[in-house]
């Protein structure tokens, strides 16, 4: 048995909660593994939450609004350039280390590629982000990619409009003991934010913290 989070709407800040539910886990590293394991999570769920519809939110989903949600595949418009581009590569593009970034030029690359890309590892630790020309804080820790989750949600309605009839998203990919960051604690945030009417005040709250953020330094 193993045990992972499900990250469920919440009408109050910080807009999540978590659900630890243990299940069966299938090892191995193929998608068919993954998705064995997706399924085995849902199902422990389930048996005590019926009424409630979760959504996987990774590349591993056998749901295709799962697979076009996964920070891989869902686009942010970057004016400046004039293009929708992964925001896995704007993400892992906007970090500005003790030594070097924003690695802009990640915007041109593969997400796997972005994510993976050994400057990284060379630059030291992460003192801010950047997008646009704008200057994102550190703290909180996802707050950037928080930002610019919503931002892409709001963007593309094609799949947000959906995601509005889910109360919880799971991502199997995602350990909080390696990683901060989940894209399936975003799409809880942003149903919770719908659901209150407060995704557009949210937002322009976030963009009054980094504007305070940048007269400071």
């Amino acid at each position: 048995m193993a045990s992972r989070q499900i990250y469920l709407v919440n009408n109050k800040e910080p807009y999540y909660r978590k659900y630890t539910c243990e299940f069966t886990y299938y090892n191995g590293f193929s998608k068919a593994q993954k998705q064995r394991s997706i399924r085995s999570l849902h199902e422990a769920y389930h048996k005590l939450h019926s009424d409630q519809k979760l959504l996987e939110v990774s590349r591993a989903s056998e749901d295709e609004l799962g697979m076009k949600l996964s920070a891989f595949n869902l686009m942010v418009y970057v004016p400046s350039s004039g293009k929708r581009i992964p925001l896995e590569c704007v993400f892992q593009g906007g970090k500005v280390y003790e030594h070097g970034g924003p690695y802009l030029d990640m915007y041109e690359m593969r997400p796997g590629d972005a994510k993976k890309d050994e400057r990284k590892e060379k630059s030291g630790r992460i003192i801010s982000f950047e997008f646009e020309g704008r200057r994102f804080p550190n703290e909180p820790r996802t707050f950037f990619y928080d930002y610019l989750y919503l931002r892409a949600l709001k963007e593309n309605k094609d799949v947000s409009e959906k995601l509005l009839e889910y109360d919880g998203f799971t991502d199997i990919y995602f350990n909080p003991e390696k990683a901060e960051n989940c894209q399936a604690i975003s799409c809880a945030k942003y149903v919770s934010l719908m659901r209150c009417g407060k995704l557009d005040e949210y937002l322009e709250k976030q963009d009054a913290i980094v504007e305070a953020f940048n007269k400071t330094e």
